[in-house]
């Protein structure tokens, strides 16, 4: 994973919500799909509470959330998807953690 401590706040919030986003692509099992789904989504309300100047402590409340759901994923049935997900799950911690 990059160095992203220069990076804001809303611009690693976006990037989480990205790596989520493109598991859509991927041939996930339907258990997977359901867990990254709701991740997906409140990983996009965090995006967008971040983008309008919203306070960072709701994000970090937010994205600790899609940390708990990513939690539930251990496999997807598809190495990309994987990937994503590994990278989502790194990157939610880091933020809810106020690295």
């Amino acid at each position: 994973m990059t160095d992203d401590h220069d990076d804001s706040l809303a611009e690693r919030v976006e990037r989480l919500h990205d790596a989520l986003r493109a598991t859509e692509e991927r041939p996930v099992e339907r258990e997977a799909s359901r867990w990254i789904g709701e991740a997906q989504a409140v990983a996009g309300d965090a995006s967008d509470v971040a983008t309008t100047g919203g306070d960072a402590g709701v994000v970090r409340e937010r994205v600790g959330h899609v940390a708990d759901l990513l939690a539930n994923v251990e496999e997807t049935g598809d190495d990309a998807a994987d990937e994503r997900v590994a990278t989502a799950r790194e990157l939610a911690e880091r933020i809810a953690d106020g690295e």
